[in-house]
């Protein structure tokens, strides 16, 4: 598996997987304890994971983001929350994104480390970015943009599908992925063959 460590905090770390869909999955740290957050498995995430303290649970934020989170929760022996409405214990708060049948979302909001995560409903992948975004808006959410995120003012907004954005600029550029998803709809729309192929030419390891 061909993998990078990325997003390096105080409060913990992330992982990218090098594919077309850019999987990257969390580890965040609070008070000795650590929590996975739609974690692939890559041993040495894993590993470097156990040096920030004890397993507290795997976090799945999308009911379909299974990725490798049932097993690493039974190797760990913690719970798996699937889409959790909170989590006890943690310094997190759970946001409600996406309430449908097939698509369930919530989000986590830490607010003393101002830290967002969002598994799916905007990404900073190629696939979500339309023009000069810094982050984006889901394709198929983009005329109904997830409006509850933009009243969180975070410094670091870490996201399922690529890099997460930090510093002074993070909450802006997410309050503008959001206000602006329906203008860059056509924008999205047009470069999204595109990468498609692409992505397919990646996966067959054609030049």
């Amino acid at each position: 598996m061909d993998a990078r460590f990325c997003d390096e905090l105080a409060i913990g770390f992330s992982w990218l997987i090098a594919e077309p869909a850019t999987r990257t999955s969390h580890a965040l740290a609070a008070a000795g304890r650590f929590w996975l957050v739609d974690p692939v498995d890559w041993p040495p995430a894993l590993q470097r994971a156990l040096g920030l303290g004890a397993p507290a649970g795997v976090v799945q934020l999308l009911d379909r983001h299974k990725r490798d989170c049932a097993g690493i929760a039974r190797r760990l022996d913690v719970p798996h929350l699937v889409v959790p409405e909170a989590i006890p214990g943690s310094p997190f708060q759970c946001i409600p994104v996406l309430r449908k049948r097939g698509w369930r979302e919530c989000a986590l909001w830490w607010p003393e480390a101002r830290t967002l995560v969002v598994a799916e409903a905007v990404g900073t992948n190629r696939f979500f970015r339309a023009g000069g975004e810094l982050v984006g808006v889901h394709l198929l959410l983009r005329l109904t943009p997830p409006r509850v995120l933009t009243t969180y003012e975070p410094e670091h907004v870490l996201v399922g599908h690529g890099e997460g954005v930090h510093g002074a600029g993070a909450a802006s550029a997410l309050r503008d992925a959001v206000t602006r998803s329906r203008r860059s709809l056509p924008r999205a729309l047009l470069q999204a063959p595109a990468f498609a192929v692409d992505a397919a030419r990646r996966r067959r390891g054609s030049p």
